[in-house]
């Protein structure tokens, strides 16, 4: 058979994935590199038969998507690399302007479920923004995600407020919150059980391997990233997690109700998990 094509979000979030592939794991698979808007068009379409993805794009599609168990990108609380970026406090907003990053889908549905609870109802558009200036001068605040709001997490400018979606979530349910799933095209996982366990494999073992490999998967990307072995560190160690438990499952299912609640999405969805002999 072809090389099975698999998506990979190169977000710092993944930082392990993303070493392991480089170092080998990418052998015998065709890797797409790119954000979770593209790579979420592409699974959908079937341009590739797996990819780490937004998690609302599975409550989107599960007719033809499987999730990949044990493994997602979630936090317990504040996730730095969600913000929301704002001229006026969160509970000021009411109709104003708000600029969402054309890169996200799963942080979309986020903030308007948390700006809901705040009882505002943004003019929302959806383009680019970045770090340089987070704020366009005609809004009155941002949506960023990834990399481009990990930088601003820790370069904050005088006079603007900063709002982490992951701290917002926990204090509006309690509970934690699923960002990305591994998520498998339903004819792939069936038609290509020998392959889907490698992957499998392959991806929950990066992971796994972390801990004991963490300083030498930091450094290696010091030269090329605007942050310190420290923010990393504090970024990847103690805040990003990457095990799919029973009690992440239940914060997944949470937001997929609320999302369901505002008309997000069309049905609240079964969670689905592809077979694979578990690690």
């Amino acid at each position: 058979m072809t090389c099975p094509r698999v998506g990979h979000i190169d977000f710092l979030n993944v930082l392990p994935l993303s070493y392991s592939y480089n170092h080998g794991a990418a052998q015998g698979l065709s890797i797409t590199r790119g954000v979770p808007a593209v790579l979420n068009n592409d699974l959908i379409n079937g341009r590739l038969d797996m990819s780490n993805s937004s998690s609302i794009v599975y409550a989107r599609h599960s007719e033809k998507l499987v999730i990949l168990p044990d493994v997602c990108v979630s936090t317990d609380g504040p996730v730095q690399s969600i913000l929301l970026i704002s001229k006026k406090p969160i509970e000021s907003l009411t109709d104003d302007k708000i600029i969402l990053t054309a890169k996200s889908a799963t942080s979309h549905c986020l903030l308007k479920i948390i700006l809901r609870s705040y009882g505002a109802i943004p003019n929302y558009y959806v383009r680019h923004v970045g770090p340089d200036k987070p704020i366009p001068d005609d809004a009155t605040a941002s949506l960023l995600i990834g990399d481009d709001a990990l930088w601003c997490y820790h370069h904050r400018e005088e006079g603007l407020y900063y709002y982490d979606l992951g701290q917002e979530w926990q204090e509006l349910t309690g509970q934690k919150m699923v960002y990305a799933l591994w998520v498998v095209n339903r004819d792939f996982a069936e038609s290509n059980p020998e392959m889907l366990q490698l992957i499998y494999d392959r991806v929950t073992k990066a992971f796994r391997k972390y801990p004991d490999q963490k300083d030498t998967i930091i450094r290696s990307v010091l030269d090329d990233k605007p942050f310190t072995y420290e923010q990393l560190d504090s970024y990847l160690y103690n805040t990003i997690q990457w095990d799919l438990t029973e009690e992440y499952k239940k914060g997944l299912e949470t937001f997929y109700a609320l999302a369901h609640n505002m008309n997000l999405i069309e049905h609240i969805p079964e969670l689905h998990f592809a077979k694979v002999r578990r690690n």
